[in-house]
């Protein structure tokens, strides 16, 4: 399974402490140890990281987990047609453009999208787009 995360899943690699991903983060560590995975970011979720992280204050782990999220995951590249197609969304009514544009990224690359937005997802099935590629736990 190839899978893009949204940044909330990324952040404890950082050293930002999510809650709500941690006991998920448990369970994909244990699947991409064993190869079951293949773990997918984007340079937004980069930009989001940088958003959290300019609102506390440093840490030398900050590098670290920087620099592994590089080295053990894929980055996959942001398309126009995921970004018209975002664009597209937020029209209909969705205000988070991010994660608009992470769904789409995922979409366009053939990736399964692992959220806990719940907004997003109940958004998407509202408007009758796919919600198929989008996990909500592993």
């Amino acid at each position: 399974m190839e899978i893009l995360l949204d940044t909330a899943f990324l952040l404890p690699i950082v050293g930002v402490r999510v809650r709500e991903v941690e006991e998920i983060m448990e369970k994909l560590w244990i699947k991409y140890r064993r190869g079951e995975v293949k773990v997918y970011y984007t340079d937004l979720n980069m930009l989001e990281i940088a958003w959290k992280l300019s609102k506390t204050s440093y840490n030398p782990l900050i590098r670290e987990g920087l620099l592994s999220i590089e080295r053990n995951f894929t980055k996959t590249p942001l398309r126009h047609s995921s970004l018209l197609k975002a664009l597209e969304l937020k029209r209909k009514g969705f205000n988070d453009l991010i994660d608009l544009l992470l769904y789409t990224t995922a979409q366009d690359n053939d990736l399964m999208f692992l959220t806990l937005d719940r907004a997003l997802v109940n958004f998407l099935r509202s408007i009758g787009e796919n919600v198929d590629i989008v996990l909500t736990s592993i």
